[in-house]
């Protein structure tokens, strides 16, 4: 990947000129001086040159909204995969094992890649990253779901695109339409209500665990958006990954000492995707996602993560698909649909 292969380089590109195209040849300089300054300029017509104004801003907006709908793809898996890992190992021992094993092919990367150190003005939103997507909400949901079905957390979680729309709009000063808050607050009473029939309507401790989850999660993907318009996305959670490696090694050495370890192919596979799938790859395409299209409407995408879930908790863990389900996909399908077409 190179250097320079972030969410803003589309519009550098669109905004070349055809002087820009032959400051870099020698031959095409002298030919353009030797015309004059009265000259028409054919450096836009030459074979072989690029066009790079013919793009249609619609295709970045398309390429955003795919990356983005990737890592809720990748995210939807993270509860099923938590689960797996939870059959062998402990709590404790499986965030902390996700996280170093994501470094693993993060600080690779970067190496591989020569990347340079972030600026200095970019570390304090990297520690808000590493806090909230690589520390925070990892452990707090791998807590709630010793106690949870994967299926009454998801739900819950649901309510992240919302969460994630507000802490956007505080931290960013973004302003989104009526129309966008109405959708999105729809999306999340059918969320909420969806959570209320699986759980009977009396929160818990997973409750209380998942909801303080939201919050540092929400801030985590804010400032992982912000980021993401200054340097490649893979690069925002891979400086994260690395930040917060003492952190993880020495967590990993701990609760490998203090918990029960009894894996299985099924708690090793659920540990490796979490770290290479949730914890990289997924993060990468969201970040990248979000820089292109923007942190809330990005964010709506996700109401479509807790019922993804469902359908792997069924195909995975085995757990009956609550009859409500599809009737909640259409309703949050459409609230999807709204919010993608209105403009913050």
């Amino acid at each position: 990947m190179k250097d320079n292969d972030s969410a803003i380089a589309t519009g550098e590109i669109a905004v070349s000129t055809p002087d820009a195209h032959t400051a870099g040849d020698p031959g095409t300089a002298k030919a353009a001086a030797a015309k004059g300054p009265g000259a028409p300029k054919t450096a836009a017509t030459t074979p072989g040159t690029p066009k790079a104004a013919t793009t249609a801003p619609g295709t970045h907006v398309g390429r955003g909204m795919l990356l983005a709908a990737l890592g809720v793809a990748a995210f939807s898996l993270t509860f099923p995969a938590t689960a797996w890992g939870l059959e062998g190992m402990g709590p404790w021992t499986v965030v902390m094992l996700r996280s170093v094993l994501a470094t693993v092919p993060a600080g690779a990367a970067l190496l591989a890649m020569r990347v340079r150190p972030p600026e200095r003005r970019h570390w304090a939103g990297i520690a808000v990253v590493a806090g909230g997507v690589v520390l925070g909400f990892p452990l707090l949901t791998t807590l709630a779901l010793e106690t949870s079905t994967t299926s009454h957390a998801a739900v819950v979680v649901g309510l992240l695109p919302l969460t994630t729309a507000a802490c956007s709009a505080v931290r960013t000063g973004a302003r989104p339409s009526r129309t966008f808050w109405i959708a999105s607050l729809v999306g999340a009473v059918v969320v909420i209500g969806f959570a209320v029939q699986q759980s009977g309507g009396v929160p818990n401790r997973s409750d209380l665990l998942l909801f303080a989850a939201l919050l540092v999660c929400a801030a985590g993907y804010t400032e992982g958006g912000r980021l993401a318009r200054h340097m490649p996305g893979w690069q925002v959670i891979g400086w994260a990954l690395v930040l917060a490696l003492p952190v993880t090694v020495a967590g990993a050495a701990l609760a490998l000492s203090a918990e029960p370890l009894e894996p299985t192919a099924r708690s090793v596979a659920g540990v490796l995707w979490l770290a290479v799938g949730s914890q990289f790859l997924g993060m990468v395409a969201w970040y990248r996602g979000m820089a292109v299209i923007g942190i809330s409407r990005a964010s709506q995408l996700q109401l479509a993560q807790p019922l993804l879930t469902l359908l792997w908790s069924v195909l995975l863990l085995g757990e009956r698909l609550p009859p409500a389900a599809p009737a909640a996909a259409l309703a949050v399908l459409v609230c999807i649909a709204v919010t993608q077409r209105t403009r913050g």
